[in-house]
């Protein structure tokens, strides 16, 4: 099997892949420790490993994935990927980001795809037919946003966001108005995003992925897709080509 690991802001998220691609098994931890490690190793046949992370790692896992795996991947910018990046500045660009972009390309090849991964913040990117990464752009997220208007004003409260109710269009106290400009704001920047293509009349998909993916999809026109494993997906591919490579 294939493992592969997502260290982002607030979690980590793993999953195991088969050789025929299909995800086996997914994984949240809070906190990855080596023990963690140790535990999948003793319980999975695992012969390829692949880390991207936004932070620090622990380098007694790296130490023991690179010895354990015959294939161990840090993913950084120098590493080979199967799509064109034409970021500007690729050792800036987070793995992240540039992980879900192949995702996407995996999922949809030969097509268009707008990627709207909700998490801490909020980025959009972009990869196009012929599978180059052309860029995309990042924003605050909800919490972010939120505590931005409570910490930078005298008098907005500090507000929490309940995912499960509808959020208007137009509040008619204060928390609802915070709430609604925070929600209804991001949805129509997304929106933004859509109708810049569709002004350059060009067919695109629409993957939203990010914890927040599908609280954020209520307020998005169809179609769209939610893929909340996107990033896993991609790097699962980039394994994938990096075997082939070597073949």
């Amino acid at each position: 099997m294939n493992l592969c690991i997502d260290q982002g802001n607030s979690r980590i998220k793993i999953a195991l892949f088969l050789p025929d691609g299909k995800m086996h098994k997914s994984f949240i931890y809070r906190q990855f420790k080596l023990s963690d490690v140790q535990r999948l190793l003793s319980l999975y046949e695992i012969e390829s490993s692949i880390i991207s992370s936004v932070g620090n790692i622990d380098p007694a896992i790296i130490n023991m994935l690179s010895r354990r795996c015959k294939q161990f991947i840090l993913f950084d910018h120098l590493t080979p990927i199967p799509i064109k990046n034409a970021y500007d500045t690729p050792e800036t660009l987070g793995q992240d980001r540039l992980a879900a972009a192949i995702g996407a390309n995996r999922l949809f090849p030969n097509e268009n795809t707008l990627i709207i991964d909700a998490g801490t913040a909020i980025t959009y990117d972009y990869v196009d037919s012929g599978g180059v990464y052309q860029g995309g752009n990042i924003a605050p997220g909800i919490k972010m946003r939120l505590r931005v208007l409570h910490t930078m004003t005298k008098r907005l409260p500090q507000v929490e966001v309940d995912e499960n109710q509808l959020i208007p269009m137009f509040g008619k106290n204060t928390a609802d108005a915070i709430t609604a400009g925070v929600i209804r704001g991001i949805s129509h920047e997304a929106r933004g995003y859509m109708r810049y293509l569709e002004e350059r009349e060009l067919a695109y998909k629409v993957i939203l992925t990010g914890g927040h993916a599908n609280f954020i999809a209520r307020y998005l026109p169809q179609p769209y897709v939610v893929e909340k494993d996107l990033v896993l997906i991609g790097l699962n591919s980039i394994l994938t080509y990096s075997e082939k490579a070597q073949k």
